[in-house]
């Protein structure tokens, strides 16, 4: 248990998980320098978490068919390299030698993950005095189970969590993704822009700390809204006991709905079985009319109009009644 505590005192102080969203070339990184510049004039110790430095260039490699990316396996391709990511950030949480020796995994560029963590590394000759640390991680995550992983870390470890989603429209972001230096295909832009579900507190109780954002100006709005974050660190049991109502109401739902759908088939199944025995009563009753209940003489005259009304009024609902309750005495 010591030992343990020991191993948190990287993280005595206040810290924050910051989720950058948004398509590519919508202004992350742009946006992700101005708050470092910010967070440094409070006095806290930030940095920038980019993963494309960070993921080999080759894990962002998919094929490009006629009908588009196909996504599914960009994500999966990668993915195994994003986890790398969080597990370099928790080792560095973790750990007490990090001055000395910079722990990463084999899947992400050690270069690269080295200077970002220069800046959060406090002095040697210096004690931890409460300075907030912040992480800013900087990617598309366009798929909300992508900033899940970040809210499952920072509830591990207590931290903060909060989302900026950067709203850019798709020319836009095609239009400066050409500028770069190494440009993102087009067609990936595309299919992203198609694909990516944006924060939603409504629907994620998990994202209630997020915001969106149209243009990289608006510095104050993310800096109030990680200072919340540092002031409400995740409760992995208070979350855990969320996460317990949101599946519990999903069970109901599911249960609820099922239900409805046996009902239907049921009421289905027993409105066939009912017509069936309609038909049947149909049949005979006209063989009856016909062959028992109208007295036909030829030498006579008919009135029709009396024999349908003495055999509709008496008849027929005669049968009527014998058909419901049959139907009704075999369906309790």
């Amino acid at each position: 248990m010591a030992a343990a505590a020991e191993s948190r005192r990287v993280v005595g102080a206040p810290a924050c998980l910051c989720v950058l969203c948004g398509l590519p070339a919508a202004g992350k990184s742009t946006l992700a320098r101005r708050i470092v510049g910010t967070a440094g004039e409070l006095g806290w110790r930030a940095a920038v978490v980019p993963y494309d430095d960070l993921i080999p260039e080759q894990a962002f490699q998919t094929e490009v068919l006629e009908d588009g990316i196909k996504l599914q396996e960009m994500h999966t391709n990668w993915k195994s390299h994003r986890q790398a990511v969080l597990h370099s950030i928790g080792q560095f949480l973790e750990r007490l030698d990090v001055v000395a020796q910079v722990q990463s995994s084999s899947l992400i560029n050690s270069a690269a993950w080295e200077r970002c963590t220069q800046a959060l590394l406090q002095p040697e000759d210096s004690k931890s005095d409460g300075t907030p640390l912040l992480f800013l991680l900087d990617d598309n995550f366009f798929y909300p189970s992508m900033r899940y992983e970040v809210y499952q870390l920072a509830r591990k470890y207590s931290l903060g969590f909060c989302q900026v989603y950067l709203q850019c429209d798709l020319e836009s972001c095609i239009s400066r993704n050409h500028s770069r230096s190494k440009p993102v295909p087009t067609a990936v832009i595309q299919e992203m822009e198609k694909r990516l579900e944006s924060p939603n507190p409504q629907k994620n109780f998990w994202e209630i700390q997020s915001i969106s954002l149209n243009t990289t100006d608006s510095v104050q709005k993310v800096m109030e809204l990680i200072s919340s974050a540092l002031k409400h660190p995740l409760s992995p049991v208070e979350d855990n006991t969320e996460q317990k109502d949101t599946d519990r109401l999903r069970c109901a739902t599911s249960v609820v709905h099922q239900a409805d759908q046996a009902c239907r088939r049921l009421i289905s199944e027993a409105m066939r079985a009912a017509r069936g025995q309609w038909s049947a009563s149909q049949t005979l009753f006209i063989s009856q009319l016909f062959l028992q209940e109208v007295p036909f003489i030829q030498e006579e005259d008919v009135d029709v109009e009396q024999v349908v009304k003495r055999v509709v009024g008496s008849i027929f609902d005669e049968q009527k009644r014998d058909i419901l309750s049959r139907f009704l005495y075999n369906n309790e």
